[in-house]
């Protein structure tokens, strides 16, 4: 487990606690409040260990894990985000290698003092390029985006009413109530719900519908098209969030608006610059005015040092790369294709799912991680269980995301694996 020792924090604790009682005071117990929290997590089987790993690179998915006692053993990941393996691949890293060697290590400050530099300015013009829109911002990480932009917009339009899809992501979730705004929650994917909402409202208020391209944790894709249609019957303006669609779905890897031709429709595009671009990063991409404004009143843009040169050239690499070759989309889509296609044939619950996403259904906290620690413990197989608050309680499942290096023999020893695992834990199968 990787943190801090509960020894510095016994003492840290116990030498403020004592410092309190010398001043007269009956503190509040502090320390048996977290250790509580901690605890319950723990009896819902819903704490979480982060797995002590190294990727090697030009080998992934092989990886290294170190066990508790320092120890390093092999093991496969099957539960990364990279995934075209664009952070490994070499016109990435030659560009991440070549900006050091020319700026440094940092940025050097906010994009406003001195953290601006061309290789930012080339990047947001590369994204603007890729969503057909005229303009975009760089964010720190897609959760920023998300969080900063819906946020700034309920500042910036007066009674702006936000109808946000029920499945949205946490940082989408966050940001609309960070907004101050009035909210609607509909049902996942249903236009006739969000209709039902939107003839509630004022025809004159502002009015934004916020979605999904890709839901991550199911795989299923989100009606662009329809919320469109719905957002000019009702002057509404549309926000999509593309994290998992872009690189990975439509003409240049532009995402899943792009395929379904609709990216023009869409007001507001966010991004992520982690996933199938393979570093880190996020950002939005919209109309000029709109982004100029993001840029001049959001906090979490103006106050926060910008993304380091060396990501900023390697993100530029990757999107180029991509926007020119198909063979990392085609291979990815094929991978996922045969792994769903050898967990139905096993029996084993695999989620129905169109996209590139590949949950396996358990539907307990506790089984499901205890399925992924033996598969981590004796098959060398790392997958990260999934459970609440990220999905419902009793909808915990693993989620595999086969990538274009898992070979044929990587997923035979997954199929085998799990199914070994599967019968020991005495889960249910497919019907």
């Amino acid at each position: 487990m990787v943190g801090v020792s509960s020894r510095s924090v016994e003492t840290g604790w116990a030498k403020h606690q004592i410092r309190l009682q010398e001043t007269g005071f009956m503190a509040f117990p502090y320390l048996n409040r977290f250790r509580d929290a901690l605890a319950g997590l723990r009896r819902e089987g819903r704490y979480r260990v982060f797995a002590d790993i190294v990727r090697e690179r030009g080998a992934y998915p092989s990886a290294a894990f170190y066990t508790d006692d320092a120890d390093k053993r092999p093991i496969t990941v099957w539960c990364s985000n990279d995934y075209l393996c664009m952070g490994q691949h070499p016109v990435v890293t030659a560009a991440m290698h070549e900006a050091i060697d020319a700026t440094g290590a940092g940025a050097g400050g906010t994009r406003n003092i001195s953290g601006t530099t061309h290789y930012h300015v080339e990047l947001e013009r590369e994204l603007a390029d890729l969503h057909g829109k005229d303009a975009a911002l760089l964010f720190t990480s897609g959760y920023v985006s998300n969080d900063t932009t819906l946020a700034t917009l309920g500042k910036i339009l007066p009674g702006l009413i936000i109808y946000t899809d029920e499945l949205n992501h946490a940082s989408m979730i966050e940001g609309i109530k960070h907004s101050g705004c009035r909210k609607h929650i509909f049902r996942h994917n249903d236009t006739q719900h969000l209709e039902s909402l939107l003839q509630e409202a004022e025809p004159s208020a502002p009015k934004l519908i916020a979605f999904e391209s890709v839901y991550s944790m199911d795989g299923d894709f989100g009606r662009i098209g329809d919320f469109c249609d719905l957002a000019d019957r009702y002057g509404a303006i549309t926000y999509l969030d593309e994290v998992h669609g872009v690189g990975l779905y439509g003409p240049r890897g532009a995402g899943v608006a792009a395929r379904d031709g609709v990216m023009d429709r869409v007001d507001i595009i966010e991004g992520t610059l982690a996933k199938a671009f393979g570093v880190m990063g996020g950002y939005i991409a919209a109309s000029t005015e709109l982004v100029d404004c993001i840029r001049s009143f959001a906090p979490g843009f103006i106050f926060t040092t910008s993304l380091a040169p060396s990501i900023a050239a390697g993100v530029l690499a990757s999107i180029r790369h991509l926007k020119v070759s198909n063979v990392e989309r085609e291979k990815l889509h094929e991978r996922a294709a045969r792994l769903k296609r050898l967990f139905a044939e096993a029996g084993l619950p695999v989620m129905d799912s169109p996209s590139h996403i590949v949950p396996v259904f358990v539907g307990d906290a506790a089984l499901c991680k205890s399925v992924s620690d033996a598969l981590l413990r004796d098959h060398a197989i790392y997958v990260q269980p999934i459970n609440f608050p990220t999905v419902p309680r009793g909808k915990e499942r693993l989620r595999f995301t086969p990538s274009p290096h898992h070979t044929d023999e990587m997923m035979d020893h997954l199929v085998r694996s799990l199914d070994q695992v599967w019968t020991a834990h005495k889960l249910q199968r497919a019907a």
